[in-house]
C-alpha cells in the first residue's frame, strides 16, 4: 500500500516538474481556473475541451495560420461551434460518425472540433488512398457525413456517403453544383452560441498506414496528461512555440502535434501541401521554434541543391520532431550536421501510439536507434512464447502506455502480453537501454537458412552515396525459399550499377545479406506519411517491370548471397 501511495508521489511529482517546465502550469485567475475546470470536466481532453479551454485563457491569441490566413482562439471556437449547429441541422447526431478527407488546413481543425462537440467519433481519412481502399474504409464505419477536399471529389464518388461537405474548395463557390455545400458556408449560416455537453466523448479513428493490406480503424481514447509528460519530458516543447506540422495531420504523429497545441497554446503553421524549400521558407518566415515532420520530408529537405540549403539559417528551430517511419542509414547525422542538434525521433505505430523516442545525443551515438522508452511507458523483448528475452536478445516488442488503442473498428486486435501490446515489430535493447529496432515481425525472411530482416539491408544500401531512397522485400526462390530483392533511387548524377551496390553490401554485411537483385526506380511508391507501399513493389515485382541488373550471384554461392 505504501509502495502504491510513494509511486505516485513520485508519479504527480514528475508531471508537475515536467509541465512546470514546460510552462503548462500557470497563474490564472481563481474565476478562471474554475471555468477551466468545468470546461475539461464536461468536454474532455479532446478537441472540444483542448480548444475551448484555449479560447477561455487566451481567445486574442493566434492559433492556426494557414494559406488563408490568421484564426484566434476564440474564432476557432465559434466556427467550431457554427459548425457543430450546422451539422446537427444536417442529421449528425451523437455517436455518428464523420469522415473526413482533408490536407492540413484550418478545415481540419473546424471539423475535428465540430465533431468532438457533438460527441460523434471522427474518421481520419488518408490523402493518398486509392478508390477501391477509400469505398472499404467508408463501407466498413459507415459515416454519416463524408468531409472533404474538392480535390478528393471524383476519389470520393465512389463511396456510398448521401451527405459530403467540402472541407477545402478550389473553385469560387457560387460555381459549385446545386447542393454541394463548403465548411465555410456552413459556418456562415450556423449560430455560433455554445452547445451542451455530450453524454459521450466522440472517439478519433486513426487508421493504419496500409502498406500491406487494406487500412484498419484504430480509435484512441483522449489523450490525458501522461502522454504529454512523456512527449514533453524527452522532447523540449514549451508553452508559446510556434510549430509548423508538416507531417499529415490525419496521422498519429500530426495529430499528437495538434493535442499538444491545446496544452502548450502553441501556434500552429499549416500548408497543404510539403515543397522541400517552402518547408524551409514557412520556417524561415514564421520564426518557427518546433517542426513535425515525417523521415522522407527530411530526406527531400537535404535533396536540395547545396546553395539553396545555404539560403536558409534556422537558428530559432529548437526541436524537429520526426516520426512515421525509421530515419534510414545516416539522414539522422546529416540533417543535424546541417541544421544543428535539433533533432527528435519517435518509434511507436497506430496502436501503440509512441514507445521509444531518441534525442540528439542518441541519434550522434547510434543514428538508427529507436531511443529510449519514455516517462510511464513500458518496452518489452519477447519470445515467441511471451517470456522476456535477455538483454541484448532479438525478440518482438511489446508496449505499454497510456494511449494503447481500443482495438479495431473491422474487430479484432493487436496481441497483448501481461498488458503489453505487440507493436509488430522485431528489436532488441542495447547495454545502454537504447532500442534498436531490425524490422516488422512479418517481413523477416529465411534465406538458406539465414533469417534477414529487409530492414538492415535498407539502412546499408541508404548509406552508400549514390542511393537516396531505398526498400527490399522478399521473393520467393527455388533454391532458398526466399531472397531478397532491393528498389534503390539514385542521384540524377550517379552512375552506380548493381554490381557497385551489391559489393557495398558485401562489405558492411555477411554475405547472405547481399540482394541477389538490385532494382533501379526513379521513386519510391509512398503513401501520405511518407511510408513506402511495400505491397506495391511486390506487384512491381511480379509484374516484371523495372530496370535491373543481372541476376546473378556475387559470387560466393556457396552461402547464398541473399
Amino acid at each position: 500500500m505504501l509502495s502504491n501511495v510513494a509511486a505516485g508521489a513520485k508519479a504527480a511529482g514528475t508531471s508537475l516538474k515536467v509541465l512546470g517546465q514546460a510552462g503548462v502550469i500557470r497563474p490564472y485567475s481563481p474565476a478562471t481556473l474554475v471555468k477551466l475546470a468545468k470546461t475539461l470536466r464536461q468536454w474532455g481532453t479532446g478537441p472540444a475541451g483542448g480548444f475551448t479551454s484555449l479560447a477561455l485563457r487566451v481567445p486574442d491569441q493566434v492559433g492556426v495560420v494557414d494559406e488563408l490566413g490568421e484564426l484566434t482562439f476564440g474564432e476557432l471556437h465559434r466556427r467550431s461551434n457554427a459548425l457543430a449547429h450546422a451539422l446537427r441541422d444536417l442529421g449528425v447526431q451523437e455517436g455518428d460518425g464523420i469522415g473526413l478527407m482533408a490536407r492540413n488546413h484550418r478545415g481540419f481543425i473546424d471539423a475535428s472540433i465540430a465533431a468532438a462537440k457533438l460527441g460523434a467519433d471522427i474518421i481520419y481519412l488518408n490523402t493518398a488512398f486509392a478508390g477501391p481502399q477509400l469505398v472499404e474504409v467508408l463501407e466498413r464505419d459507415q459515416p454519416a457525413v463524408l468531409v472533404h477536399d474538392e480535390e478528393f471529389t471524383e476519389l470520393v464518388s465512389k463511396a456510398d456517403v448521401a451527405t459530403r461537405v467540402l472541407a477545402w474548395a478550389d473553385s469560387d463557390p457560387s460555381g459549385l453544383d446545386e447542393g454541394v455545400r463548403t465548411l465555410e458556408q456552413l459556418i456562415d449560416s450556423g449560430r455560433d452560441d455554445d452547445l451542451d455537453p455530450p453524454s459521450r466523448h466522440g472517439r478519433l479513428i486513426i487508421l493504419t498506414s496500409g502498406t500491406t493490406g487494406t487500412p484498419k480503424g484504430a480509435p484512441r481514447s483522449e489523450a490525458g496528461v501522461e502522454a504529454a509528460v512523456a512527449l514533453c519530458g524527452s522532447i523540449p516543447l514549451k508553452h508559446g512555440q510556434t510549430c509548423h506540422i508538416a507531417a499529415p495531420l490525419f496521422h498519429t504523429w500530426g495529430y499528437a502535434h495538434l493535442a499538444l497545441s491545446m496544452l502548450l497554446g502553441t501556434k500552429i503553421v499549416l500548408r497543404r501541401k510539403f515543397e522541400p524549400e517552402q518547408f524551409l521558407e514557412t520556417l524561415r518566415e514564421h520564426q518557427c521554434d518546433t517542426a513535425a515532420v515525417i523521415p522522407v520530408m527530411l530526406q527531400r529537405v537535404l535533396a536540395l541543391p547545396a546553395e539553396t540549403l545555404d539560403r536558409y539559417d534556422l537558428p530559432r528551430l529548437q526541436v524537429v520532431a520526426s516520426s512515421g517511419s525509421a530515419l534510414p542509414g545516416d539522414l539522422a547525422l546529416t540533417w543535424m550536421d546541417r541544421f544543428g542538434d535539433n533533432l527528435y525521433s519517435t518509434y511507436g505505430s497506430t496502436e501503440v501510439a509512441y514507445a521509444a523516442i531518441a534525442g540528439p545525443a542518441d541519434l550522434r551515438k547510434d543514428p538508427g536507434t529507436a531511443g529510449r522508452p519514455p516517462y510511464a511507458t513500458t518496452v518489452k523483448i519477447l519470445d515467441d512464447d511471451g517470456k522476456e528475452v535477455p538483454q541484448g536478445t532479438s525478440g518482438r516488442i511489446f508496449v505499454g502506455n497510456g494511449l494503447l488503442f481500443e482495438g479495431y473498428t473491422g474487430g479484432g486486435h493487436k496481441e497483448v502480453v501481461d498488458g503489453l501490446m505487440s507493436s509488430g515489430d522485431v528489436g532488441r535493447i542495447d547495454e545502454h537501454g537504447l532500442l534498436a529496432i531490425e524490422g516488422r515481425d512479418d517481413e523477416m525472411i529465411v534465406s538458406g537458412g539465414e533469417n534477414v530482416f529487409p530492414k538492415e539491408v535498407e539502412d546499408c544500401l541508404a548509406r552508400h552515396e549514390a542511393v537516396t531512397e531505398v526498400a527490399a522485400i522478399g521473393v520467393d526462390d527455388d533454391d532458398f525459399g526466399k531472397r531478397l530483392r532491393a528498389f534503390v533511387v539514385t542521384s540524377a548524377d550517379s552512375s552506380v550499377d548493381e554490381d557497385d551496390l551489391k559489393g557495398w553490401v558485401k562489405e558492411n554485411l555477411a554475405r547472405y545479406k547481399v540482394p541477389r537483385e538490385i532494382v533501379f526506380l526513379d521513386e519510391l511508391p509512398r503513401n501520405a506519411t511518407g511510408k513506402v507501399l511495400k505491397r506495391e513493389l511486390v506487384e512491381h515485382d511480379d509484374s516484371g517491370e523495372g530496370e535491373s541488373g543481372d541476376s546473378g550471384d556475387t559470387g560466393d554461392s556457396g552461402d547464398g548471397d541473399e
